[in-house]
């Protein structure tokens, strides 16, 4: 399975983080909506991403719940039908919450910035460092933490759990 490093930020200026990232990334970033469904999994964490009514990735994955970095093992499957998907997912397994949010992506090197305005939440700043076969968590992490450091984000402004478990936590989440 694929593996990343991830760390995750509660951000209080979307203009000013918008204006660091610019700075420190490979090029323009892209903007992306997501419309996320969640399902019960009893071990890891399994979502339907919608782009669009022909696009969709269904991703499961396993991750520590834990405010610092954090490994993340993933595996994804692309599907043309979502919408229908959904459904079959949701029948078999049940809907644990939804997540729906507008992501500005930008690349530096092979760390993935995430720029997110989620509904009902706010907006956090995500980082997922990619890692390659050969690399250690180690090297991952190290990365994430220069990159806390360059844009000055502060222990405390870090959030340990999934935006499915934040939104759950408000009574937040909406069912269609």
């Amino acid at each position: 399975m694929a593996r990343n490093i991830e760390i995750k930020a509660r951000i209080d200026d979307f203009s000013a983080m918008y204006e660091k990232l610019a700075l420190l990334a490979d090029g323009l970033p892209d903007i992306i909506d997501q419309d996320d469904t969640f399902f019960i999994c009893p071990h890891g964490r399994l979502k339907l991403r919608t782009f669009s009514p022909v696009h969709g990735e269904l991703i499961f994955y396993q991750r520590p719940d834990q405010a610092g970095p954090k490994t993340s093992f993933y595996q994804l499957t692309e599907t043309h039908d979502p919408d229908s998907l959904r459904e079959t997912l949701t029948l078999a397994y049940g809907a644990a919450g939804r997540v729906i949010k507008q992501r500005t992506l930008f690349m530096t090197g092979q760390t993935r910035l995430h720029l997110d305005r989620v509904k009902h939440l706010g907006d956090y700043l995500e980082f997922e460092v990619v890692l390659d076969e050969g690399e250690t968590p180690e090297y991952g992490i190290a990365i994430a933490e220069d990159l806390l450091e360059k844009l000055g984000i502060e222990r405390q402004e870090l959030v340990d759990q999934a935006y499915v478990d934040l939104l759950n936590a408000k009574g937040k989440h909406h069912h269609d």
